[in-house]
């Protein structure tokens, strides 16, 4: 099993990645995130990504091994449940969006 724990939260338009990190037998995991993980080290707190509820212990497990051999910093995991905002007081004219090309 794999878990993409690398995806950044300024990697595309969205801020938030649709879907769980996990990866297994090549195959995304198609669960909303349900939980955003980050580790909490001295003062600072860092985002290292995003789970379902079904893969939150296989998350949890790949980040103390992560920390274990020093790709992550040593702290606290922690598990943040997301909860749905949805609002109709933002309104936009499509003439006013533009597109961020992440990679320039």
């Amino acid at each position: 099993m794999h878990i993409d724990i690398s995806c950044s939260i300024m990697c595309n338009s969205e801020m938030l990645p649709d879907r769980c990190a996990i990866i297994h037998n090549k195959r995304r995991c198609s669960n909303p995130p349900e939980f955003v993980v980050s580790v909490t080290s001295d003062n600072d707190e860092y985002m290292v990504g995003v789970t379902c509820a079904t893969h939150r212990d296989d998350v949890s497990k790949k980040v103390t091994y992560l920390q274990l051999h020093n790709k992550i910093p040593k702290g606290v995991i922690k598990f943040v449940k997301l909860h749905p905002v949805g609002t109709d007081c933002i309104r936009a004219d499509p003439d006013d969006r533009i597109q961020l090309d992440p990679f320039k």
